[in-house]
């Protein structure tokens, strides 16, 4: 009989930032400060340089890995890795539709090569409104999702503030899109200002807390105080709360202390390359790279 394997610590799951190259890290540094390389969604689709990288999701109560969120890169020949804010098009560019339909159907294939290699993860993407009511996403998924009948489905990642402009249409998006199997998430949740009872009618899976209000969650009241009212919400509508931006031990601590479901950020783990997220979760499980014999255990029990 197998022993079981003791739960982890939530921070075990980091990828060390050293990895990256000597440019991967300049550009990172380079993106952080504010400076913009004007990169057009276009030619990085023409030129292949775009990627998907995954953030894990972990379960903050189990301290096991619950699933991943896809998030958009550039590895550009000269200029390295681009991060988001360096070549997002605005909400009106067509280019935006472009890009998200890219994410999607990569994300969709990511999940059954993740498959083959012994884990059953639930990843989530993040498409805007507008991108939502151009592009046939509900249809997209249903032609292109994985054929497993254990496919746990997607979630679709919209913030806050999309939503509260428009309550009715985000809820008939919402309807629409749980019938392919796509779950809302509503991010950046807490500066949007949505109201309860508003709320309260849209079929959401999961409430991610606004990385604003999590930072120093444990030494500031306010931003307690909003984190553990967004946790209650989330719980008393049947669905899941985020951390997302977990920076240090405390703020941890203190989310955990607040039985906040799941937790994302730098102190769990960055973003990262899809294969280097599989090496990682090949790591995790003691077992080679993608040796396509996995038992299926990580992210299994992932809530919806």
């Amino acid at each position: 009989m197998t022993a079981r394997r003791p739960p982890e610590d939530p921070r075990r799951w980091s990828d060390p930032l050293e990895n990256l190259s000597e440019r991967e890290r300049n550009s990172l540094v380079d993106s952080a400060r504010g400076n913009r390389p004007q990169v057009s969604i276009d030619q990085a689709l023409q030129e292949h340089w775009l990627e998907i990288w995954y953030q894990p999701k972990i379960d903050l109560r189990r301290k096991c890995l619950a699933g991943a969120e896809a998030l958009a890169r550039i590895r550009h020949p000269m200029l390295g890795v681009l991060l988001p804010h360096a070549f997002m098009p605005g909400p009106e560019d067509s280019s935006l539709a472009r890009l998200a339909e890219h994410a999607l159907l990569a994300t969709l294939r990511d999940w059954n090569t993740f498959d083959a290699a012994g884990f059953n993860l639930h990843l989530a993407i993040n498409v805007p409104v507008a991108v939502l009511l151009s592009l046939p996403v509900p249809t997209l998924v249903k032609e292109n999702r994985p054929q497993a009948d254990h496919w746990p489905g997607l979630i679709v990642e919209v913030t806050e503030d999309q939503i509260a402009r428009d309550i009715a249409l985000a809820n008939e998006i919402a309807r629409q899109l749980k019938v392919s199997g796509i779950s809302v998430s509503i991010d950046d949740f807490g500066g949007g200002y949505s109201s309860f009872a508003s709320l309260r009618e849209l079929p959401f899976a999961e409430l991610k807390l606004d990385h604003s209000f999590v930072k120093n969650c444990a030494v500031e009241g306010t931003n307690g105080a909003i984190c553990q009212t967004a946790i209650d919400l989330a719980h008393r509508f049947g669905s899941v709360a985020v951390a997302e931006g977990i920076e240090n031990v405390a703020d941890l601590q203190a989310l955990q202390v607040m039985r906040c479901d799941f937790g994302q950020g730098v102190l769990l783990a960055p973003p990262m390359p899809r294969d280097r997220f599989i090496g990682l979760l090949n790591s995790r499980m003691n077992r080679p790279k993608s040796d396509g014999q996995g038992n299926g255990e990580v992210g299994q029990d992932r809530k919806s």
